[in-house]
C-alpha cells in the first residue's frame, strides 16, 4: 500500500480502502453512478428550491400582515379580515400564517364575531409553534369567555401557560385561568392555579393580586 510522509516524518496512509473500493466500484457501475449522480443533483436543487420558496413565502406573508395589522390599527376591521384571512389560507404553514391567525382573530373579536374569531384559534392553536402558541391559546381563552364558555376559557388559559416562555407570562395566564375557573364555579382548580402563582412565580407582577384572591377565597387560612 503507497504511502506519504508527514512534516513530522510519521507515514500515513494515502489512500485508504474504501475510496479504493468506491473508484473500482465507479469505474464498473458508470451508469448506476450516473443515475445516482443525477438523483443527488436533482435532491439538492429540490433542496435548495423549498428553502428559497419558504424564505420568499415568509416575505410574501410578512408585507401582506404589515398590510393587515396596519388596517386593524386603524379599526378597518373588515379590511384587516380580508388581508389576513388570504394570508392565514395562502401561507399555511407558515410563521406568517399563525402570526396572522392572531391577527385575525383580533380582528374578528373587535368586530363582535366571536364564534368566527373561535373557529379561527380553534384551528390554529393546536399547530402553533413554540412562538406563537402561548399566545393563540390566550386569545382563545378571551375568545371563550366572550362566548361565556368560562370552562373552556380556563381551560385555554392553562395550556398558554404552560406554553408561555416567560415567567410573567405564564403568571398571567394562571392568573387568568383562576378568574375563569372561579366563573365556571369551580373554586379547587382557581385555587390550585393561584397557589402556583404565589409558591412558584412570586416574584411576577400577577402575584400580588394571586394573594388577594387567596386570602379572599380561604378567609385568610390559606386553606379551602
Amino acid at each position: 500500500m503507497g504511502t506519504t510522509v508527514t512534516t513530522a516524518g510519521r507515514p500515513v496512509v494515502g489512500e485508504s480502502n474504501w475510496l479504493k473500493a468506491l473508484t473500482n466500484w465507479i469505474r464498473n457501475h458508470k451508469q448506476a453512478a450516473a443515475y445516482l449522480a443525477v438523483a443527488l443533483v436533482v435532491t439538492l436543487g429540490l433542496f435548495a428550491w423549498n428553502l428559497l420558496s419558504a424564505k420568499t413565502a415568509e416575505r410574501s406573508a410578512g408585507r401582506q400582515i404589515a398590510q393587515g395589522r396596519l388596517a386593524l390599527d386603524s379599526k378597518n376591521y373588515p379590511l384587516a379580515a380580508s388581508i389576513l384571512s388570504q394570508v392565514v389560507e395562502n401561507f399555511s404553514g407558515t410563521h406568517g400564517a399563525q402570526e396572522a391567525s392572531i391577527l385575525l382573530a383580533q380582528a374578528r373579536l373587535a368586530q363582535g364575531q366571536t364564534q368566527q374569531a373561535l373557529e379561527v384559534l380553534q384551528r390554529s392553536a393546536p399547530k402553533a409553534d413554540k412562538y406563537f402558541r402561548a399566545q393563540t391559546y390566550g386569545l382563545l381563552g378571551a375568545a371563550y369567555e366572550n362566548a361565556l364558555r368560562p370552562k373552556d376559557a380556563a381551560t385555554a388559559y392553562e395550556a398558554a401557560a404552560a406554553a408561555a416562555l416567560y415567567p410573567f407570562l405564564r403568571a398571567q395566564f394562571l392568573s387568568d385561568a383562576g378568574r375563569a375557573w372561579l366563573a365556571a364555579g369551580d373554586t379547587a382548580q382557581a385555587l390550585a392555579g393561584y397557589r402556583t402563582i404565589t409558591e412558584k412565580l412570586d416574584s411576577t407582577t400577577a402575584a400580588g393580586e394571586a394573594k388577594v384572591r387567596l386570602g379572599e377565597l380561604t378567609k385568610g387560612s390559606g386553606h379551602p
